[in-house]
């Protein structure tokens, strides 16, 4: 950059620290349509009412999105209390960034939502949104790049929503004062664009009132009383309003609100800063408006800002800027509208580099620049969702990138409220994600992380190293550590996959099959033929017991209740019909049981369970046990010889069955075993105190020399479950399907006498019957497999799309499961499924690939030969 321009960088009128910039600052920094500011203020003397069904703390535009959805589906008595005036916080200084994109898969129906909301508010409310849809692209300027794009295309093919993968050529026409010196490809999406955030809140705020929610500021809340009916008191300076349920919308002060009811909620305020410059004649003179373009090499999104531009970068998380001292002291009183002071070093490289991809630029004089706080959560994603522990305490915080997701997520929630379930699967905002091992360091370093990663490539298996380890590690983690590259699963570190002299150690993120790919197949190899050790500490471990612990059980689990001594696998459905949970239950004692979850899912179902406790009135204890358990899996053909040489229990098959449980001792070592094993081969899971999980550990490495007994880890777990034909949580089940279309009819008894969470829904869809299924695919692939979540194709047309997916060890091909039209169903019906860019042959086969060593034995009993 050119002295000049650094020097003329130096010399712009920056708002001062804790004061309000001049409206003319504001207006040229923010698009300043001054014409949506002519809607009346609703400033309340007082409050109006001492009763409301539910009261929501917070005016952003998040807030007031869902005091417009809640009001509108006819929710009487929704109030809206903002502590200074609407729009002030992150959403008063936002860029207004509006995309149909996003690299996961739910969220891209809250970005769809929330666009089509947008382009429809002002007709609807007469208010002015100053919305602008000229499209967007991302620029891929590497081969890496491209693949990624690809990789998101086939995410997004089963999506409504238009995306494109788009020529340099068509680039250039699109964006034409590009120097396309590096350009190799685009991401284009037809309908993204840009929102003005003030209008938007205000045109949200008009409808909220037109439906009947009031809206009171300035009304700042003081305190929270949790009343033993579960109602909530909330007070202000004006009286206090007694509520059934509050939502904290409240944006960088949500800590604040936390902390008033004892929760710390891992929010952080992270500077961000974008810079607007006067009229540009190039841009001046063109005919329609220029998309957003997002040069993901270079870190930063540009948009035309009238004739001008607006561009913001996000830097790297060495250079860029937390507000630590907010966390630590709270927000400072009165701070509202206010901007922090710029800081244009941080900036500098990414300002060249826009300069470079966009060449005007450099002749641009820069007229403003905006530095504002907006919220991260240690992953980027924003929590929302009823809290666990507190009862109908519901957040919607951590948006760092409020804008998009204002108007789905208002939706989302007001569903959710209204109906008593998720209309659809979120559970990457679930704000039960986190628990007490998520730290204020934690925090930071991964805001930190999260911030500076803003536009790396996404890959399959991604792994952020920032924060860790946490506390929460479990017993084995000092032994294993240096041995395995490690996962992290809810604050745990899991082994992935272990090492072996000549492998390529380390986390080597690919779209193809990268470092793991030949040591997983040893560890499946270990597992079929030998024996295998896992550590699964991670589940998330619950013991139920009491008066009423059968009845509770009975009512929230589709299956039957498994007698004692016994473990079946069981699925707690929402009244709808959706598959909310799977946990494997076993009694333990007389009506004592324990129930056992995936690590991501542990106080997501702890929750839903505490939920209908108190709806029930059930007599029971709940009593969450994943900190202080471990958990180790044996598995493999030899799994019983190695553990039969630590006890003096009976292991054979006549004594100790498949989904039995049992207390017993191994090597002097208390566990709780059960029979049971995700790899579908003879195996147990070993529960027992954490602090007993290396002296078990090494009590069955040596008890397995003989059998050449080895570790493993979860991504051999997958392919062997998948082998085995075994659904996932999140995966082939979740909010978004049923456990008919899923095959989960085994663990589904609609003839149990109890009146179990959905039977009614479920006998309904049932006789209606399904239209679409899930299927198990083998495809004839080359160098990549199947993740999930890709697109699937028919005749030319996408008809479905994959689930999870794997290399199959076995056949020595790709396997997937997948969800298609029930007429497109049946075994052997030719599909192809689409992996970067490319469509690949695959046929849908009778499931499991591999039989389970409970069928196989089974089988051999009955003089038939089963297959491997």
């Amino acid at each position: 950059m050119s002295a000049m321009l650094r020097a003329a960088l130096r010399r712009l009128p920056l708002p001062c620290r804790g004061g309000r910039p001049g409206p003319s600052a504001a207006l040229r920094a923010l698009g300043g349509a001054a014409s949506a500011r002519a809607g009346k203020e609703n400033r309340s003397p007082s409050l109006g009412k001492d009763k409301a069904d539910t009261v929501i703390i917070g005016g952003g535009c998040v807030g007031v999105s869902l005091a417009y959805h809640l009001a509108k589906a006819g929710l009487q008595d929704v109030v809206l209390l903002e502590k200074s005036e609407l729009t002030a916080g992150s959403t008063w200084h936002a860029a207004g960034l509006t995309t149909y994109f996003h690299p996961g898969i739910n969220l891209k129906k809250i970005h769809a939502y929330s666009i089509k909301l947008y382009e429809k508010l002002e007709e609807e409310t007469g208010q002015a949104v100053g919305f602008h849809q000229p499209g967007s692209i991302r620029i891929a300027s590497t081969p890496t790049r491209v693949d990624e794009f690809k990789y998101q295309m086939t995410r997004a093919g089963w999506h409504p929503t238009e995306q494109y993968l788009i020529t340099p050529e068509k680039v250039q026409e699109l964006f034409p004062l590009l120097n396309m010196d590096k350009v190799l490809a685009g991401l284009y999406n037809p309908g993204d664009g840009h929102i003005d955030p003030y209008s938007l809140t205000m045109a949200l705020a008009a409808g909220a009132r037109k439906y009947g929610a009031q809206l009171n500021y300035p009304v700042q809340v003081t305190n929270l009383n949790s009343r033993s009916d579960g109602t909530w008191e909330v007070e202000t300076p004006l009286g206090v309003i007694q509520a059934k349920r509050i939502v904290n919308t409240a944006g960088f002060w949500a800590h604040e609100i936390g902390k008033m009811i004892g929760l710390q909620h891992p929010v952080i305020p992270v500077h961000h800063q974008y810079v607007v410059t006067s009229t540009v004649p190039e841009v001046k003179a063109l005919k329609t408006e220029l998309p957003v373009i997002r040069d993901l090499e270079g870190s930063y999104y540009l948009r035309q800002e009238r004739d001008g531009l607006l561009f913001g970068p996000y830097e790297s998380q060495e250079k860029m800027k937390l507000q630590d001292s907010w966390v630590t002291n709270g927000v400072p009183p009165g701070f509202g509208k206010e901007l922090f002071e710029s800081d244009l070093d941080r900036i500098m490289e990414y300002v060249e580099a826009a300069m470079e991809m966009v060449p005007v630029l450099k002749k641009a004089n820069i007229i403003n620049t905006v530095s504002g706080p907006i919220t991260y959560s240690p992953d980027i994603l924003p929590m929302v969702g009823p809290h666990q522990g507190v009862r109908n305490y519901w957040v919607a915080i951590g948006f760092g990138y409020g804008i998009i997701h204002a108007g789905g997520i208002g939706k989302y929630l007001s569903d959710w409220i209204l109906e008593g379930e998720p209309p659809f699967d979120l559970i990457e905002l679930d704000p039960n994600r986190y628990g007490k091992w998520t730290t204020t360091e934690y925090t930071a370093a991964k805001a930190r992380e999260s911030y500076g990663f803003n536009n790396i490539i996404i890959y399959p298996k991604e792994e952020r190293f920032a924060g860790r380890p946490t506390e929460r590690t479990s017993g084995l983690y000092d032994l294993l550590k240096t041995k395995c590259s490690m996962g992290f699963h809810a604050g745990w570190e899991q082994p992935h996959w272990f090492y072996k002299p000549g492998d390529e150690t380390g986390y080597k993120p690919s779209f193809r099959r990268t470092n793991w790919f030949d040591p997983v197949g040893r560890e499946y190899k270990q597992v079929m033929e030998r024996v295998g050790v896992i550590d699964l500490s991670p589940f998330g471990k619950f013991k139920v017991k009491g008066t009423d612990s059968v009845k509770l059980l009975d009512h929230l689990f589709a299956n039957v209740v498994p007698k004692v001594g016994s473990t079946n696998i069981s699925h707690m459905l929402t009244p709808k019909g959706k598959v909310y949970a799977e946990l494997t239950v076993s009694q333990l004692y007389p009506g004592e049981f324990m129930l056992v979850t995936g690590s991501g899912s542990e106080l997501h179902d702890l929750r839903w369970i505490e939920e209908e406790v108190v709806r029930g009135g059930y007599k029971v204890e709940i009593e969450n046990m994943t900190d202080e358990m471990g958990v180790l899996g044996v598995a493999g053909p030899y799994a019983r010889q190695v553990l039969q040489r630590l006890t003096a229990e009976d292991l054979s098959d006549g004594s100790f069955k498949f989904l039995q449980s049992r207390h017993l001792k191994l090597s002097d070592i208390a566990v709780t075993a059960i029979r049971i094993s995700y790899t579908g081969e003879l195996g147990w899971e070993l529960y027992h105190r954490k602090e007993d999980s290396v002296a078990l550990y090494n009590a069955i490495m040596d008890a397995g020399q003989k059998e050449g007994i080895d570790n493993f880890g979860t991504y051999a777990l997958n392919a062997l479950r998948l082998e085995k034909g075994f659904r996932a949580w999140g995966a082939e089940m979740n909010c978004d399907t049923n456990p008919l279309e899923a095959g989960l009819e085994y663990f589904v008894k609609l003839n149990k006498p109890a009146d179990f969470i959905g039977k009614k829904m479920l006998k309904q869809i049932k006789e209606k019957g399904l239209k679409r299924r899930l299927v198990y695919l083998t495809l004839e692939t080359d160098d990549v497999d199947p993740e999930g979540n890709e697109s699937v194709w028919h005749n030319g047309k996408v008809i479905g799309n994959t689930t999870s997916g794997s290399f199959s060890y076995s056949a020595k091909q790709s396997l997937a499961f997948a969800y298609v039209p029930t007429e497109l169903s049946k075994v052997g019906q030719k599909l192809e499924v689409e992996l970067l860019g490319k469509n690949y042959s695959a046929t849908i086969i009778q499931e499991p690939l591999v039989l389970t060593e409970p069928t196989r034995t089974r089988l051999q009993r009955k003089g038939q030969s089963p297959k491997i």
